[in-house]
């Protein structure tokens, strides 16, 4: 049941309206704007309608427009004409509301965001380089252009950020971004179902934008390595025995970052890293050298989870902290050399170690067995030795060489060491 009255409707008529009694209704319609209206029940709800002959119906009908306060007066009036013009177009008003519905909710699965977020986990999650490249990605890319559409991103866009980062001095990494770039935009199209037709990466030659790649030479000295474990040292854990696992091994900075307890058997002293994690994609034994397996028993045992070098006790690996890390490790460095310190990479400590081995007496094919570098055709695919001997020579051989380094040997020891040879 119910009854109705007109009043000229002001947001202080709105606020004077009162329930009505249980089980009935009050509906007030609008001196100045016929049809419209507001309906209030007996829990004090206060609905504006709209009666109008809709589109396929030959009688009047009232129709909700939406409630008081989630919806203003003046909102209201605004939505009931522009439904008044639609219905005189032969349009129904909720047919096309929910036609741009659809339209917002496929603009909102094809913002940058969405679609990074489906290729991270459709593409990038099987790779190797998962970590590493979604961090960059949602730094370089999400960061800036997380709610656009994807097909709103231009040329101009793309070059903005690899740009960026080549006037910062940082040309390899701007070749790692537009690379990045490249594969996201290109995994879009191959979809098919993002509206993109084009990537805004074609045609950009990273030689003529950026220049040409060069492979990075750095290798730290001796001096440097010296300053690099003792400023490991003070750092402590997990990136300071992270840091000396990288210098004591040579492996990569993935490969150590995201090591678990269940590859190593320290009573054999040998660290087993699985196929999947290694960018060979093939499995890669790592003998280890005493000192390696002193540092692997100082480190944290956790029961939450497996990681080796955690902050969330072992259930995940540190690998976003490391632009922090790196900072603190080059800080202190410093302060051990007392001289500026040329800049480097994490990588470049994996370099600095097979360089080492080099001066060791380690045949060639050892020193880049140890590195898990193989011979394509030839001893990737035919020799199926391990070498796990030879391997376990010549990083014991590198440990006491980076020993050395670290603690010389009196000048003296030196002396007699020369005269009995």
């Amino acid at each position: 049941m119910g009854q109705a009255m007109k009043r000229n409707l002001t947001d202080r008529t709105l606020k004077s309206l009162k329930p009505t009694k249980p089980g009935t209704h009050t509906d007030v319609w609008d001196l100045g704007f016929p049809g419209f209206g507001v309906r209030v029940s007996d829990t004090g709800r206060r609905t504006f309608v709209l009666t109008a002959r809709y589109p396929g119906s030959k009688n009047p009908t009232r129709r909700k427009l939406g409630v008081y306060d989630q919806m203003s007066l003046e909102e209201a009036r605004e939505k009931a004409r522009g439904w008044i013009k639609l219905i005189a177009k032969g349009i129904d008003p909720e047919s096309a509301e929910e036609a741009a519905r659809h339209v917002a909710l496929r603009k909102q699965e094809n913002t940058f965001l969405a679609v990074t977020e489906e290729f991270f986990k459709r593409h990038l999650s099987k790779t190797r380089q998962f970590k590493k490249a979604e961090g960059v990605i949602r730094r370089e890319f999400v960061s800036r252009w997380a709610a656009r559409p994807i097909t709103e991103i231009t040329r101009r866009d793309v070059l903005a950020v690899v740009d960026g980062l080549v006037d910062a001095g940082k040309p390899y990494q701007a070749h790692n971004v537009l690379g990045y770039a490249r594969r996201i935009f290109n995994w879009a199209i191959s979809r098919g179902v993002y509206g993109l037709e084009n990537s805004p990466c074609d045609r950009m030659r990273p030689k003529e934008i950026i220049g040409a790649k060069k492979a990075r030479t750095r290798v730290l000295n001796d001096d440097e390595l010296r300053a690099l474990w003792k400023a490991s040292e003070a750092m402590g854990y997990p990136y300071g025995a992270l840091f000396q696992m990288l210098a004591l091994t040579g492996q990569r900075k993935s490969e150590v970052a995201e090591a678990r307890w269940s590859e190593f058997d320290l009573a054999k002293k040998l660290w087993e890293i699985p196929a999947e994690r290694m960018k060979s994609d093939a499995g890669h034994a790592v003998p280890l050298s005493d000192e390696a397996v002193r540092i692997l028993e100082s480190l944290p045992r956790f029961t939450k989870g497996d990681y080796l070098f955690s902050a969330s006790y072992g259930v995940r690996p540190v690998v976003g902290g490391f632009a922090k890390a790196k900072h603190a490790l080059d800080v202190k460095m410093r302060g051990e050399l007392r001289r500026p310190l040329p800049p480097f990479v994490i990588h470049d400590i994996h370099r600095t170690m097979r360089t080492g081995l080099s001066a060791l007496p380690v045949p060639d094919l050892i020193r880049e067995l140890v590195i898990a570098h193989t011979k394509p055709g030839l001893h990737k695919v035919y020799d199926r030795h391990t070498y796990l001997d030879e391997k376990r020579q010549a990083l014991d051989l590198w440990a006491k060489r980076l020993r050395d380094i670290i603690t010389p040997p009196p000048a003296n020891v030196v002396q007699l060491e020369t005269a009995r040879a």
